[in-house]
């Protein structure tokens, strides 16, 4: 006897109607209320994570100050080196010019020490103060090197004091 197989009808789908595809090209994209929950999504993450990108950004400055004050520290001390051991002796804009154009030292002219006075993460010129035997900012006495100090975040001049970030403190960053 013979087998019979059957043929099991095509899986081929029938092609769809023009309704059908017009359909789906109008659903090719997003529906405006979709678009609206994605946005407000975003708006939330983003309100939880810039307060802290701000503060990150804020603590940066202040240690790129540090770093900045802690290098013209050291270039007062190479131009001592260079002067018999006297630091520039000035305040302001003029100790800054001092760095900037030195004296000749035993008849031979020096390079500049810097190009520009040392600004600050926020763009203002860094303060130096010796007066020859030392400063009183600071607790107690002369200090043995010039007083450096920035006008801090509020960019005004406290004397080193308040949010100034300062080389004669321990811990120079504002609270």
């Amino acid at each position: 006897m013979k087998t019979l197989r059957k043929i099991s009808q095509s899986t081929v789908s029938p092609r769809p109607s023009i309704n059908a595809r017009a359909e789906r090209r109008s659903r090719a994209g997003f529906t405006l209320l979709e678009l609206l929950i994605v946005l407000a999504i975003i708006l939330v993450i983003a309100a939880m994570v810039v307060p802290n990108l701000i503060g990150t950004q804020q603590q940066a400055n202040i240690n790129a100050t540090m770093v900045t004050i802690k290098s013209a520290e050291n270039t007062s001390k190479m131009f001592a080196a260079d002067h018999s051991g006297s630091f520039l002796v000035g305040s302001g804009q003029s100790a800054w010019q001092g760095f900037i154009n030195p004296e000749p030292v035993r008849g031979r002219q020096l390079p500049p020490y810097y190009e520009e006075p040392p600004v600050d993460a926020w763009g203002q010129v860094l303060n130096y103060e010796w007066d020859g035997t030392g400063h009183n900012k600071g607790q107690g006495g002369k200090a043995l090197k010039p007083a450096i100090w920035s006008n801090g975040p509020n960019m005004q001049d406290d004397g080193g004091s308040g949010d100034d970030i300062n080389n004669w403190t321990s811990a120079t960053a504002p609270q």
